[in-house]
């Protein structure tokens, strides 16, 4: 991991009680490192012809390769290749020549007793991610590799050290995983769960993966250590494996920082291991002493030649990239004078496009972005960009009032029909001028001692009883009066 400091808001505790080397009262900051393991979007997997599916019979989706029977030999899987480039070149990195390598260990799920992963000249090198927030993160790598079967222990909740037996389903070992790893640039649980998110948002964008964390098919390892605020030097760092859930990310992060402050506070080091979070216990417990790239005795897979994919092929593959994230928030926030925090929650919904549609008609951006964010969070459904923009010229001609623009938007996003046509069969017509003003007239000469308090009263009261005749015009309109007209003669007839 790099030794270079963060970017971003640090996120801090106190420590109650002397630590090692850190007096009481030093504040705390976390820092963070994330291996994202993303299953790529193939037909068959890395290195056989097997399926590569979710789900089946246990011990269905398996071949002699993927088994690592003897006699067997590995062809690679082209269009694994062609995601993983994808990948890296989303996120700027180099693509370069590479090989893999054989990585050394024994887990019963790993049936060679190795794994086919790439080691010191991976595909993707370099690059970087922009958060929403418009924090930069970079990225070391990012890696092919082969997945492993799944374990399953019986009994003691799930735990192989308490459980009565153990079962072993291989339909997943050898499908293609890209493993994403990050600098230690994240300070905080929510900025490891905003990079999850936007590195999801981005994969499923160039089509790499379905990033199904509930299915196991996007996996964080999180690496995770404190240091006095204001350090450089890295602290002691943890990781934590397999989580599979942004809930989960963020619960261990916070667990984990405050554990190694709580260490460290009482006099105690922090020891480098890989732990397991329990999601029942909220809690991190120790897996293994962590390992070191020399503990898996890497050494380049004998039975595969060196990848090294054509440029002319590469650049094919950078010319059909769609807008990435991040590019569709700069543009709708040039467009609408938003940052593009601001506009992220429209973009992460999909909903740019109709947004910029809208206002391209003709609309307002800034009552576009209030009805996508505040009213159109299940989905728009039929709504068009040009009904979207009828609507919002109507409410601001006054031709609508609030309530009456929010049921014609959820009619237009079941039936897509235009927002006079849906008014005109709800019976939403507009009052006119003279009309109101009677009204007005008529309720004031109603309520002589309502209008006495509007007039003589103060800021708070005039308010007040403003609300009151506001009310009694819209409910002797059914609604259909526009409360900024009955505000304005109410003004003008108090004589402001």
């Amino acid at each position: 991991m790099s030794d270079r400091p963060g970017t971003g808001a640090d996120i801090v505790w106190e420590a109650g009680s002397p630590g090692l080397g850190a007096p009481a009262g030093t504040r705390w900051e976390t820092v963070i490192g994330l291996e994202v393991h993303a299953e790529l979007l193939t037909r068959t997997k890395l290195f056989s012809a097997s399926p590569n599916s979710f789900g089946g019979e246990p011990n269905t989706h398996i071949d002699p390769v993927c088994l690592g029977l003897p006699g067997t030999l590995p062809v690679l899987n082209r269009h694994a290749v062609e995601l993983a480039a994808r990948v890296g070149l989303a996120l700027g990195a180099e693509v370069r020549p590479s090989i893999f390598a054989r990585k050394n260990y024994y887990y019963p799920d790993m049936p060679k007793n190795y794994q086919v992963s790439q080691y010191d000249r991976p595909i993707n090198v370099g690059g970087s991610l922009e958060l929403p927030s418009g924090k930069v993160v970079g990225i070391v790598r990012a890696h092919l590799e082969e997945d492993t079967g799944k374990s399953t222990h019986v009994g003691g909740a799930g735990r192989i050290d308490a459980a009565a037996w153990s079962l072993v389903d291989y339909n997943r070992a050898g499908v293609p995983l890209l493993e994403i790893v990050s600098h230690p640039d994240l300070r905080s649980a929510a900025e490891a769960r905003e990079y999850v998110t936007e590195l999801r948002a981005t994969l499923l964008a160039v089509g790499a993966s379905d990033g199904k964390m509930e299915e196991g098919s996007l996996r964080v390892d999180a690496n995770v250590s404190v240091r006095p605020a204001g350090s450089v030097e890295l602290g002691t760092r943890c990781e934590i494996k397999n989580v599979n859930s942004l809930r989960s990310l963020g619960r261990a992060v916070e667990f984990e920082a405050r554990r190694q402050i709580d260490l460290l506070g009482s006099g105690e080091r922090v020891t480098q291991q890989t732990r397991h979070w329990n999601e029942d216990t909220g809690r991190t417990s120790p897996l293994r002493s962590k390992e070191e790239a020399t503990d898996y005795r890497y050494f380049p897979e004998p039975d595969l030649v060196p990848l090294n994919p054509d440029p002319a092929w590469i650049d094919q593959i950078r010319a059909g990239l769609p807008p990435l994230p991040r590019q569709r928030r700069h543009r709708l926030a040039g467009t609408t004078g938003q940052s593009p925090a601001r506009v992220a929650l429209v973009v992460e919904r999909d909903q740019d496009h109709l947004a910029l549609g809208a206002i391209e008609a003709g609309a307002d951006a800034g009552a576009v972005l209030k009805h996508l964010e505040q009213n159109l969070a299940d989905g728009t459904g039929e709504l068009t960009a040009a009904g979207l923009a009828e609507l919002i010229g109507m409410e601001a001609r006054g031709e609508l009032t609030s309530n009456q623009v929010k049921d014609v938007l959820a009619e237009m996003v079941r039936s897509g029909d235009s927002p006079a046509a849906v008014a005109r069969r709800a019976g939403f017509e507009a009052v006119g001028a003279g009309e109101l003003a009677g009204l007005v007239d008529g309720m004031i000469a109603e309520h002589p001692a309502e209008w006495e308090r509007l007039c003589a009263g103060d800021g708070r009261e005039r308010k007040k009883m403003q609300g009151f005749f506001t009310g009694q015009v819209m409910r002797a309109t059914r609604g259909q009066a526009n409360g900024r007209d009955v505000a304005a003669l109410l003004e003008d007839r108090a004589g402001n």
